[in-house]
Formats: structure tokens, C-alpha cells, sequence
């Protein structure tokens, strides 16, 4: 079964930066899109951005806007986003998906097919 992980996570300050990437275990696999989402304590998860493999295209929540980028390597299947002037409720796990199939909703957590373990990001005030 394919797995995804994640690595980058830790903790910053804020106004800080960290990158994330996202890798799947099996070489072979084919995505049609990566996402990454996050999730609070005691929140639900949230989108925060995805990519498009075919497109290239990117989308990204409002609140991260103009702060975070995602991208992508074609070869690896693998995804990064890097994330500049951190604030402190940009702190949660981040978790990387990836979808298979057709993708109409790339900000709909539902439509992905495996996600990774989560890694933990803490931006301090």
C-alpha cells in the first residue's frame, strides 16, 4: 500500500519559515494531485493548499495566501510547500494527501485517496 511522509515539521518563530515535503513510499505511484491540510487541537481539519499534477495549477486558503507555496517534483511524486512569515495560528499537524483519480475539489479533504502521518508544526509568538 502506498504511504506518504512527511518531513519538515518543527518549531519557529513567528515571522519564521519552514518547508514541508510529502513522499510516497512507492516509486511507481501516480498521482493527479497533492494537498496539504492542518488540524488544531480541538479544531477541525482544514484545508491550507493543494497542486494539481497534471496543470501545475496551485490553490491555496485565504489565510495563507501570498505567505505559502506549494510544488511539486514530477520524477518523485513528491510535494513541498514552503511556508514564509509565520503567525502563531498557523500552528497543527500538517498532513499530505494525495488523490488518484479526478479531482474536482481540491480544497475537499474528501477527495483524497491516502494521507500521511502528520507532522507537527509550532510557530511561537
Amino acid at each position: 500500500q502506498v504511504q506518504l511522509v512527511e518531513s519538515g515539521g518543527g518549531l519557529v518563530q513567528a515571522g519564521g519559515s519552514l518547508r514541508l515535503s510529502c513522499a510516497a513510499s512507492d516509486r511507481t505511484f501516480r498521482t493527479s494531485a497533492m494537498g496539504w491540510f492542518r488540524q488544531a487541537p480541538g479544531k477541525e481539519r482544514e484545508f491550507v493548499a493543494a497542486i494539481n499534477w497534471s496543470t501545475g495549477n496551485t490553490y491555496y486558503a485565504d489565510s495563507v495566501q501570498g505567505r505559502f507555496a506549494i510544488s511539486k517534483d514530477n520524477a518523485k511524486n513528491t510535494a513541498s510547500v514552503q511556508m514564509n512569515s509565520l503567525k502563531p495560528e498557523d500552528t497543527g499537524v500538517y498532513y499530505c494527501a494525495a488523490d488518484r483519480g479526478v479531482t474536482m475539489n481540491l480544497r475537499n479533504p474528501n477527495e483524497y485517496d491516502y494521507w500521511g502521518q502528520g507532522t507537527q508544526v509550532t510557530v511561537s509568538s
